[in-house]
Formats: structure tokens, sequence, C-alpha cells
């Protein structure tokens, strides 16, 4: 990342922060809560997202999506929503929460609507998130917690720089069989190796 030596320099830097090649990042909208919750709520990614395979009445996780995206300037946490820079569309929802300042770490979570999937706009998603992490909010670790089997997830984390660290062994148990949840992380130096 180049120094900010003036003015324009600045503005530049502040205008292409949350942009990325094919998504953007922007303030949650209440018109995107009743679509985020569809697809929080959407039974054929619920063994993605949880741990049991349920489902809560509509509404159900609107205040979660709008705690994740109070964007608090006093609190490293941030949550934004995802849009597809072609057509603007709503397509996910990203946060960093659980931040401390003194460690310097936060834990990423994503959701990306399942018609939307396959394209890539999760993985630039994550890259323009992370960017934002080390670049603006100062964090040194970003981490994270998936499925063992959810190996397109693990793909996209392993493009943008995350690293497996462990496993939490059998803990989620889906279609009558126990499953490890993975841990990763990607450090600031790790992540600003890989912009070069």
């Amino acid at each position: 990342m180049d120094q900010i030596t003036s003015a324009d320099a600045a503005e530049s830097y502040a205008a292409g922060l949350l942009v990325g090649r094919r998504t953007r990042l922007r303030v949650l909208e209440e018109a995107d809560l009743p679509v985020l919750d569809r697809w929080w709520q959407h039974v054929d990614t619920s063994a993605l997202q949880r741990d049991a395979v349920v489902t809560q009445p509509a509404g159900a996780v609107s205040e979660q999506f709008r705690r994740w995206s109070a964007n608090d300037p006093t609190s490293p946490d941030v949550g934004f929503s995802v849009v597809d820079l072609a057509d603007g569309q709503l397509v996910g929802h990203v946060t960093l929460w659980g931040a401390n300042w003194r460690t310097r770490a936060a834990e990423l979570g994503i959701v990306i609507g399942h018609e939307h999937r396959g394209r890539g706009l999760g993985t630039d998603a994550l890259r323009v998130l992370l960017r934002l992490a080390f670049s603006e909010l100062g964090l040194h670790r970003v981490e994270l917690r998936t499925w063992a089997y959810n190996d397109v997830a693990l793909a996209a984390y392993r493009r943008v720089g995350f690293t497996e660290e462990g496993r939490r062994r059998e803990v989620a148990f889906h279609a009558g069989h126990w499953h490890d949840e993975v841990l990763m992380s990607v450090l600031d130096r790790e992540w600003a190796g890989r912009q070069r």
C-alpha cells in the first residue's frame, strides 16, 4: 500500500477502500434485512452456517445483522452489505466482530445468497474486507471458523490468504455423523505479502 502524501491521494484511497473488482461494501439498509434473513434461514444452506438445521421465524436474525452493521466508531467491529458492482444488487453480507484493541484481532463472518454463489463475489468481498481490516482498522489478525465439509468456503478462504490453524474435532452433528470445525486465520503481514 502506497503512503498517502496529498489530499488527492487520501480521497482516492478512501473512495476505493470498500470497492473490489466485482463487489462493493456498503452500509446496511433496512430493505436488506428481509433478504439477508431469508438467506440466513434458507434450509438448503443452514448446515453451512450453523451446527443444527433448524429454521426460525422470519425476521429472527434481523437484529443480529443490525448489531453486526452498527459500525460504531468506538469499536473495531464492522459489518457491510455486499453488492454486485455490475448491477448494484445485494448479494451478501460481511462482518468483523469480537474485535479487541489490545490483540488487534477479529473474527470474520460472511453470507452470500445461495443464488449468487459460484461467481467469485464472495472471494472478492473477502479481499475488500481484509483490505479494510489491515489497511484502515489496523487489525493484526483476522480469524474464522467453518465446517470441514464446506469445501467451497475453505477454497475461497485459502485463495485470499487464510491458513488452517487447527480443528475442533467432531463438534457438529449433521446427517447422523460428527464433523470437525476448521479454525483459520490470516495475519496482516501475510495479507500484505500477497498484495505485491
